[in-house]
């Protein structure tokens, strides 16, 4: 299981650099959640201000 980013991302980039394995990356303004990567460790949904990042 992963994060993904929802549509309620206001691109503030909060999310990326919490990231422990940096599978979070900015496409086209939005952040987007690689989840291959993705370690589901909610470090994103952390410090999100609109709760963007939500488990898959």
């Amino acid at each position: 299981m992963s994060y993904i980013i929802s549509d309620a991302c206001i691109s503030c980039g909060a999310c990326e650099p919490e990231c422990p394995v940096g599978s979070i990356k900015e496409e086209a303004g939005k952040y987007v959640i690689d989840a291959e990567t993705c370690l589901d460790c909610g470090a994103c949904q952390g410090v999100c201000p609109v709760e963007a990042p939500q488990p898959e």
